[in-house]
């Protein structure tokens, strides 16, 4: 994989379990889950966001896999459809992950070197949803429809890493007590 990336930010799921509200607005640390995650793609040439438009303080494309609310595996290709550029590698990250970052995404890239891509891994080895894909390998297993397809089930054929990353990094916002174990305000 090249040193060149375009990046996917997968901000527009439901947040059932925090009562539907727009996790990328959510405030962390002074920032939106957004604004973290544009951090954490610094580096890339492009970014798509999968979610509803909204300011940001970098340039972004945003867009909406059809129709809506298809899950990651439809966004990620929403997004990746989306791309105004074509690198050899994608990177595609979860909008609720604020700790991750763009030295994280550097290591995904190295790791990723020969592969088909490389996701973090928790410390059970659990994947998560932060990784650099090859683009042409993506677009290889891309079915018809992926709209309600799971992640998992997309990626099954690829050979990808596991990085197992720091604890940190790979802890989500899934719940109201998650961002109050990071030590954020849960009235938003």
């Amino acid at each position: 994989m090249g040193a060149d990336f375009a990046a996917v930010i997968l901000a527009g799921g439901t947040a059932v379990r925090m009562d539907g509200v727009d996790k990328a607005g959510i405030e962390y640390a002074g920032r939106t889950l957004l604004e973290h995650s544009l951090g954490a793609v610094s580096d890339a040439v492009e970014v798509v966001v999968v979610g509803d438009p909204v300011p940001t303080s970098r340039a972004a494309t945003f867009v909406r896999e059809e129709p809506a609310y298809g899950g990651p595996a439809a966004g990620l290709l929403a997004g990746r459809d989306a791309l105004h550029s074509r690198p050899a590698a994608l990177a595609v990250v979860a909008v609720d992950m604020p700790l991750l970052s763009a030295d994280t995404l550097r290591r995904l890239m190295a790791a990723a070197e020969g592969r088909d891509g490389a996701f973090l891994a928790d410390d059970s080895g659990r994947r998560q949803l932060a990784g650099v894909l090859d683009l042409a390998a993506l677009d290889r297993v891309r079915p018809v429809d992926a709209h309600g397809m799971p992640l998992n089930r997309l990626l099954a054929s690829l050979d990808l890493a596991l990085l197992t990353g720091l604890p940190e990094e790979y802890r989500d916002v899934d719940t109201w007590a998650d961002l109050r174990d990071l030590g954020a305000d849960p009235d938003h």
